[in-house]
C-alpha cells in the first residue's frame, strides 16, 4: 500500500553524461514522490528503448506541529512547477505530465476550491489503536465486523488505512474533514493544483478501504460508516486516462503551455509494478524500500477465508488487473537505526557490506510487530524485542543491521510462502525493485531464503513505470507486457540463484 525510500539510488539505462534529450520528440515528465524524498525526471522512448534523465531531486519533509504529523502539500507543488520551468527553459516540448506518490493520506478541499490545511502524514499519532477501537465500539452496537468490512473491501487492516485516518478525524471533531467539500488524494491533489481537475484515480483510491475491488467504485455503505458521500470525490479516471491541461496560472509559472496531465498509477507501487521487467505472468513482485510490498498481478481481486485470515490485501493495477499484497515493515528499520548510530558509516552500501561481518542468524525479529511502526528508539525498540524473546541481545550496530536483513528475508520467505496457497499460477521467480535491491546481500539472503531466483531491478521503477505509462497514453506502447519488454531491453537487472 505504501512505498517510500530513503534508498532511492537513481540509475540510467544511458548515463546523463551522453544522454541527448530530443527537444521536439515525445517527452514525458514523470513526477515520483516518496515519504522521505521526491524527484522529477524526463523521460522518452527512442529506437524501442526507455531513456530518461533525473531534472531535480528534493527531500519531503514531515512538518511535526500541534501534536500532529502534516506533509508540505505546497512545497511539492513548488517543486513540481520548479521542474516544469526547467524543461521549459531547455526549451524541450513535453507530451504529457505524470505523477504518483505514496499511498492512504488525502486533502480536504473547501467549497470555494482552496485547500483547508495540509494533509496529515499517515504516520500521524491519532490512528494509533483506531482498528481495535473502531472494531470494539462496533461489536458493542451490532454494527460493523472485521469480515464485513474485508469481504466489502478486500484490503488488510492497518491503523494507516485512509477508512481508519477518516474515523480518527470524526472522534476528534476535526473541521478540515467537517468542511471539506472535495477529498482528494495526494496524487490526485496534486493533479488539482496544476489543472483544476478534481478527480479519483483507480490505484490510489484503492489503498484507502472505501473502494469495493469487484465494482471498482467507493463503496457507499462504508463511506456512510465515516459520514461521507461519493459526491465528495472526484471522477473517476484510470491509469492513462488525461485528467486535464495545466491551468492558465501554472502556464505562466512554468513558461510552457497547455501540456497534458495524464493519470499514470497514482500509487506509486501500482506504477513500480508496471516496470517490472517479467515476459510472463508467473512471477511475485517485491517492491523493497522503507515499506515492503510483496504481491502478485491477478486478473480478479482473491477475498476469501484464507486471504482474510492473511491479512492480504488487493489494489488496484493497470489495466483493471488486482495487485494482491501484502505490506511488510521493511529498511524502514535500517533507516531509522541509521539515524541513531553514532559509529556506523554514512554510506549505506558500507553499513551493507559491514553487516556481514556480524555472525549469522543470531537474532531474529518480527517486522511487522506494531512495536516497530514509530517507536522512539527503533535500536532500543529491538533490542527489548530480543530480550524478550529470549534471544542474544544484538549490541552493535553491525548485529543491529545484519538482524534487520535477515528477519526481512524470513519474513518474506513466509509471506510468499502464504502466497503461494492462494495464487492461480505457479509462482518461479521473485521479481523485486527499488532502492532495496542495491543490497546484494539482502537479496542473496532473500533468494537463499525463498528457494527462488530473486531477479532485482530496476531501483527505480516507479519513475519507470510512470513513464511508460504517459507512452501507452500517447499510444507508444499497446499494453503492459510490451512496457515491460521495452523496460527489459533497457535497463540491467541481476539473478541471485538460491544456494
Amino acid at each position: 500500500m505504501l512505498r517510500s525510500s530513503f534508498f532511492r539510488i537513481f540509475v540510467l539505462a544511458i548515463p546523463n553524461s551522453t544522454m541527448k534529450q530530443d527537444k521536439t520528440s515525445d517527452n514525458f515528465f514523470a513526477v515520483d514522490l516518496g515519504a522521505t524524498s521526491g524527484r522529477t525526471i524526463l523521460g522518452s522512448i527512442r529506437d524501442g528503448r526507455l531513456q530518461q534523465r533525473e531534472l531535480t531531486r528534493f527531500p519531503n519533509h514531515i512538518i511535526q506541529t500541534g501534536g500532529h504529523l502534516y506533509w508540505d502539500i505546497f512545497a511539492l507543488y513548488h517543486e513540481i512547477v520548479r521542474g516544469l520551468k526547467l524543461v521549459h527553459d531547455e526549451g524541450i516540448e513535453l507530451r504529457s505530465i505524470g505523477i504518483d506518490t505514496w499511498g492512504v493520506d488525502f486533502v480536504c478541499i473547501g467549497r470555494d476550491g482552496g485547500i483547508l490545511r495540509n494533509p496529515y502524514s499517515y504516520r500521524d499519532p491519532q490512528t494509533a489503536g483506531i482498528v481495535d477501537a473502531f472494531l470494539k465500539e462496533q461489536e458493542s452496537k451490532g454494527g460493523w465486523t472485521k469480515a464485513d468490512i474485508y469481504e466489502r473491501t478486500g484490503i488488510q487492516f492497518m491503523d494507516i488505512n485512509t477508512f481508519f485516518q477518516f474515523v480518527a478525524m470524526r472522534r476528534n471533531g476535526d473541521s478540515a474533514l467537517e468542511a471539506a467539500a472535495k477529498i482528494l488524494f495526494v496524487p490526485d491533489a496534486l493533479m488539482y493544483m496544476l489543472t483544476g481537475e478534481t478527480v479519483c484515480e483507480y490505484s490510489i483510491l484503492s489503498t484507502s478501504q472505501l473502494l469495493n475491488p469487484r465494482t471498482r467504485t467507493l463503496d457507499e455503505q462504508i463511506l456512510e460508516a465515516v459520514g461521507l458521500t461519493r459526491k465528495q470525490f472526484g471522477r473517476y479516471v484510470n491509469p492513462c486516462d488525461k485528467v486535464g491541461v495545466l491551468t492558465p496560472e501554472v502556464q505562466r509559472l512554468t513558461g510552457l503551455g497547455p501540456v497534458p496531465v495524464v493519470a499514470v498509477a497514482g500509487h506509486d507501487t501500482a506504477s513500480a509494478v508496471a516496470a517490472v521487467p517479467s515476459p510472463d505472468e508467473n512471477f511475485a513482485y517485491l517492491s523493497c524500500g522503507t515499506w515492503s510490498l510483496l504481491g502478485i498481478e491477478v486478473e480478479q481481486p482473491i477475498i476469501g477465508e484464507k486471504s482474510y485470515a492473511y491479512n492480504f490485501t488487493n489494489e488496484g493495477g493497470i489495466e483493471g488487473t488486482t495487485r494482491f499484497l501484502k505490506n511488510i515493515c521493511g529498511l524502514w528499520l535500517l533507516e531509522r537505526c541509521r539515524a541513531e548510530w553514532t559509529d556506523a558509516p554514512a554510506d549505506v552500501n558500507d553499513v551493507n557490506r559491514l553487516a556481514m561481518t556480524a555472525p549469522a542468524l543470531r537474532s531474529v525479529i518480527n517486522p511487522d510487530d506494531p512495536r516497530f511502526a514509530n517507536p522512539q528508539s527503533m535500536v532500543e525498540t529491538i533490542k527489548d524485542y530480543c530480550r524478550e524473546t529470549k534471544q542474544p541481545v544484538p549490541e552493535t550496530w553491525q548485529q543491529q543491521a545484519r538482524c534487520i536483513f535477515e528477519s526481512l528475508a524470513l519474513r518474506y520467505r513466509e509471506v510468499l510462502d502464504s502466497l503461494k496457497e492462494l495464487a492461480p499460477f505457479p509462482i518461479e521467480r521473485l521479481h523485486v525493485i527499488g532502492g532495496g535491491t542495491r543490497n546484494s546481500h539482502l537479496m542473496q539472503m532473500t533468494a537463499d531464503s525463498i528457494g527462488l531466483p530473486v531477479v532485482a531491478g530496476p531501483v527505480e521503477g516507479t519513475a519507470i513505470g510512470n513513464i511508460m505509462l504517459q507512452a501507452k497514453a500517447a499510444g507508444l506502447v499497446t499494453g503492459r507486457f510490451e512496457m515491460r519488454s521495452i523496460i527489459a531491453k533497457s535497463i540491467e537487472t541481476k539473478t541471485y540463484l538460491p544456494r
